[in-house]
């Protein structure tokens, strides 16, 4: 056994990344303040080849410097567009036939290992501020509420870790 060097890894281009069919995803993030989280978030979404990442309210946008740190390259290959609220960006989803799923603990939230993303064609994840959350708003916008199943003494997940892990579960089905 050995690691793989960059070029045995058969990754895209970001002009074939561009090219590529998307897996119907699209990330919303709710006053996302941290320019590392939001670049993460880009960086996993360019993994899983989402469509577009929603950047609402004081979410950080791609031009600035500090994002580039953790993004490595996503901001320039995924999608991405700014909505002062994070209102509109959900009523274009909603629209557009997407399933709003906001990951929040909320009285209603449905765990991670039971929900069934099979029936679901287009979802779009929304990810809240960091010590506030989803907004209330937006919350009873949504369809559902995901939550991930936690077993420590802290409250939450930082947004980029939750992404990736709800990503992963989401695109299980859809690649197996």
């Amino acid at each position: 056994m050995r690691k793989l060097r960059m070029n045995e890894l058969n990754r895209l281009s970001t002009d074939e990344f561009h090219k590529a069919e998307k897996f119907p995803i699209a990330i919303v993030l709710d006053n996302v303040r941290s320019t590392l989280n939001v670049g993460s978030v880009f960086r996993t979404s360019d993994a899983f080849r989402c469509e577009k990442v929603y950047l609402c309210g004081l979410t950080p946008t791609p031009d600035n410097r500090e994002m580039r740190k953790t993004a490595l390259g996503g901001t320039e290959s995924v999608n991405w567009q700014h909505y002062p609220q994070t209102t509109e960006a959900v009523e274009e989803l909603k629209q557009k036939g997407y399933t709003l799923i906001s990951v929040e603990q909320a009285t209603e939230s449905v765990s991670l290992e039971t929900f069934d993303f099979t029936t679901i064609q287009k979802l779009a994840f929304v990810f809240g501020n960091e010590v506030k959350g989803v907004d209330e708003e937006i919350i009873k916008a949504s369809d559902y509420c995901l939550e991930i199943p936690q077993f420590g003494t802290k409250h939450s997940l930082n947004i980029s870790v939750s992404t990736g892990i709800i990503l992963w579960k989401a695109l299980e089905s859809k690649i197996s």
